[in-house]
């Protein structure tokens, strides 16, 4: 099975919004977190502050 690279890099720049750069440095495991079913949505602006304010170290 050939591994499909534009379509993995196209995913992770649309969807994930990950530059190449730190595209090329994720582990495997770190990858199938990222597109695995049912993950979590990205944590967006009004979750993080929402998380710091709960968390405020």
């Amino acid at each position: 099975m050939t591994t499909p690279w534009p379509d993995l890099l196209r995913l992770a720049a649309l969807r994930f919004q990950i530059p190449p750069e730190a595209f090329w440095r994720l582990s495997l495991a770190e990858w199938r977190a990222l597109t695995a079913e049912g993950a979590a949505p990205a944590l967006d602006r009004t979750g993080f502050e929402a998380l710091t304010g709960r968390y405020p170290d």
